[in-house]
């Protein structure tokens, strides 16, 4: 916003008892009567009074054939005489003003204005004289990325001459945001030289970048924000001018240091992916053909080509990686390496606990089962990943089953591989459906005799990206419609369907219901206890398979023909809702009738699962 400072020369309107005598007229002279009228911000040093004392009016010939008078306000005189002529008069006001100016300030303004002005004989000339600030300005902010990234002590200072401590100012964390003020009145050509320097906090290095800012401006604001981004030596700040009325962008990157590999962060390490980064001077390699090459046993390599991300930013992603494995990678450049090789160790692809239902017991006392079995021959079948609607008895909870409704079974007679898979398969009883179900979690309880409270989700920290598993479906139409969620209109003209839901995220136990282990509470008499987890804010990626008797559709796509009354196998890739977070748990739910949780559905359809696992790509 700029602030006005002015200068009124209206006849003798304005008059200073303190003031000396006015000289008095002689023939051929005129009348030029000044005043002086401040209204400074409310963050300038000098209150108005002290900005109207101080200022230096200075009137000059208009052929600028030299200097005719020179004033402190404070001493000017009421009313001056000057001879005929044509005028130019200059008035400079705050630090500017005075005799030994500070060129670079963090309090001190600097205001100037001029007007030209022609004296008659005889006459009084009134002259106004509108002064704005005459600072080259500078706010330096520092983007919480700095602080993250580096060691308490990073500093951005910022001078008109390097050389010169006196034209310089130093922003620190303490001063960010901040508003410095540089005189550059006089100089030829003025500009900004800037360096950053700062400890990085990973391991301690120095970190330097420098640059120039130049045809700087009276008036102007140059306002920089500066961050850290996720590659290692790209700091790079916005450089907004403010021109009054207009606004000029300029997106300033800093130049890498030297051409070579720079590290990724760590969330672009997958299982069976990543993403590498290199520095590359364009000065130097302009149209170079960039590659990355990359090996496991640094023998057998791979190349990759780069993609030029603009100012000397390349990048490249790896593929067919193996879990939990180190790979040495390197920069080529016209077909020579470049640089320091680096490495980086592949996060794990971890596989689904018992995902062919291999271990699978009955619970004791009774003929149903429960999905895994203590005394198992793998070790991820003999504790509890998988949960069903039966519930545990004396083991858990009781569920269904407990009612004489066995809703998931063991098959060993269809199967893909093994020696048996998972049925979920409805029922009903006096009119109210069961749905069919196998699921990651725990029965959590019957509600009465009218529904059933589930803990979705088990501890998960890995990111797959798919999940391929064999599905088996038949079913018929709906014979039981009791609810329906919004937008769904079915009728018992329709078939029923199944559904597979494949989600991870960091679902919290305390906000969401359920337990720590698994944190997700479905209350099926309780539809505002169900997770959309396309919109859900803790949901990291959801895939979802709906299965009808004649096709199947794939994360909400167009329904795809198939024959799904026998075995096909169908991959559900994962839809991240972002790439940069860590899951804490995982959920997958499989339901023999979709709409099963507001008791709709036909009590025959049956889905079959078997061959679980997740794919990292």
């Amino acid at each position: 916003m700029k602030k006005i400072f002015s200068v009124i020369a209206a006849g003798l309107a304005i008059v200073a008892c303190s003031k000396p005598e006015a000289v008095e007229s002689v023939k051929g002279e005129g009348r030029l009567a000044l005043g002086v009228s401040v209204a400074p911000s409310t963050k300038a040093a000098l209150s108005a009074a002290e900005l109207e004392s101080s200022a230096k009016v200075s009137i000059y010939k208009a052929d600028f054939s030299g200097l005719v008078r020179e004033y402190t306000y404070g001493e000017m005189p009421e009313v001056m005489y000057l001879a005929a002529d044509q005028y130019r008069v200059d008035v400079l006001a705050g630090e500017a003003a005075k005799a030994a100016p500070a060129a670079a300030s963090w309090e001190q303004k600097s205001y100037k204005g001029s007007k030209a002005f022609e004296i008659k004989a005889g006459q009084t000339t009134n002259v106004e004289v509108v002064a704005n600030v005459n600072n080259a300005v500078t706010n330096i902010s520092f983007d919480a990325s700095v602080a993250e990234n580096f060691n308490a002590g990073y500093t951005f200072s910022i001078a008109l001459d390097p050389e010169d401590e006196a034209t310089k100012l130093v922003y620190d964390a303490s001063k960010s945001g901040k508003d410095g003020y540089f005189i550059i009145a006089g100089l030829f050509e003025p500009s900004f030289s800037w360096t950053f320097s700062g400890t990085l906090a990973k391991d301690g290095s120095e970190f330097t970048k420098s640059g120039v800012i130049e045809n700087l401006e009276a008036g102007r604001l140059y306002k920089m924000a500066l961050r850290y981004t996720i590659k290692d030596g790209d700091l790079d700040f916005s450089l907004v001018v403010d021109y009054g009325t207009d606004i000029v962008d300029d997106t300033i990157i800093f130049e890498p240091v030297s051409t070579g590999l720079a590290s990724s962060n760590a969330f672009e390490i997958w299982a069976g992916h990543a993403t590498v980064h290199a520095d590359v001077d364009t000065a130097e390699y302009a149209d170079a053909e960039v590659k990355f090459a990359y090996s496991a046993d640094g023998v057998n390599w791979t190349e990759v080509a780069g993609v030029n991300g603009g100012n000397g930013a390349w990048s490249a992603v790896l593929t067919g990686l193996q879990g939990s494995t180190e790979y040495t990678y390197k920069l080529i450049i016209d077909g020579e390496e470049v640089g320091e090789p680096k490495t980086l160790t592949t996060d794990p692809a971890t596989r689904i606990p018992n995902g062919g239902f291999e271990a699978a017991s009955k619970v004791s006392g009774q003929s149903y089962y429960k999905f895994y079995d203590p005394n198992a021959s793998f070790e991820d079948g003999r504790f509890m990943f998988w949960g069903s609607g039966n519930g545990e008895g004396s083991e858990g909870v009781n569920g269904s089953a407990s009612m004489g409704i066995v809703i998931t079974a063991v098959d060993t007679d269809i199967k893909v591989e093994g020696n048996q898979s998972v049925r979920a398969q409805s029922s009903s009883m006096v009119g109210i459906l069961a749905a069919g179900n196998i699921f990651t979690g725990q029965f959590a309880g019957l509600v009465g005799t009218s529904g059933g409270k589930v803990n979705f989700g088990r501890p998960w920290t890995t990111r797959p990206t798919a999940m391929r598993l064999w599905v088996r479906y038949t079913t018929d139409k709906i014979n039981i419609l009791k609810n329906l969620p919004a937008g769904v209109n079915l009728t018992k003209n329709d078939y029923d369907r199944g559904e597979i839901k494949f989600a991870i995220g960091t679902w919290d136990y305390k906000k969401y219901g359920g337990t720590k282990d698994s944190p997700v509470l479905v209350n099926t008499t309780n539809a505002a206890t169900f997770v959309d987890y396309n919109t859900d804010p803790s949901t990291i990626a959801y895939s979802n398979l709906v299965i009808y008797n004649d096709g199947y559709m794939l994360n909400g796509g167009e329904k795809v023909t198939a024959t799904t009354n026998d075995w096909f196998q169908i991959t559900l890739p994962l839809d991240y809702h972002t790439e940069t977070a860590y899951p804490t748990h995982i959920i997958v739910s499989c339901a023999s009738s979709q709409y099963g949780d507001y008791f709709t559905g036909c009590d025959s359809s049956k889905l079959w699962i078997d061959a679980v696992e997740l794919l990292y790509e």
